[in-house]
């Protein structure tokens, strides 16, 4: 197990790599003729995504971290993120399909990996929404129901 001064390190070094990303998923989106709004959106989002999720319990670089987004929208976002609710979690997952987006064109992973994002997103969106209503439900009784165990 690695030290957690050694994991410090890695995310330091991840951080300092996720603000060249941002900065450079900023420019790509600022292109697309989206609003300022929505760029800071989707910059909000993507930054809370790679800098506070992927770097919670290991420092998970974010070309690595698209196998983690089911993790962070129907378990950890829901559960973390205090703002979370249904509008959140579809804004997330568009935010985060834009993300990959870019860094597939930016030749950071491959087709097939962002397709497979993709897939999984609107195959389990569904479920991950249901889990955020039964989280709010204030007659759910047990953390069992809402996590569906």
């Amino acid at each position: 197990m690695e030290s957690y001064e050694q994991y410090e390190k890695e995310c330091k070094k991840t951080r300092k790599e996720n603000e060249s990303l941002l900065s450079a998923f900023e420019t790509w989106l600022s292109s697309k003729k989206l609003t300022g709004k929505t760029v800071d959106r989707h910059l909000s989002n993507v930054d809370f995504y790679i800098n506070d999720f992927l770097l919670y319990e290991d420092s998970i670089k974010a070309a690595d971290g698209m196998d983690e987004i089911g993790m962070f929208l129907g378990y950890w976002f829901i559960r973390k993120a205090m703002w979370s609710n249904k509008a959140a979690i579809k804004e997330n997952a568009a935010s985060l399909k834009k993300f990959y987006q870019y860094l597939y064109e930016d030749g950071k992973i491959t087709k097939d990996s962002l397709q497979d994002m993709k897939e999984r997103i609107k195959e389990d969106m569904s479920e991950w929404l249901a889990t955020m209503e039964r989280y709010d439900d204030p007659n759910v009784e047990s953390m069992e129901e809402v996590w569906d165990i």
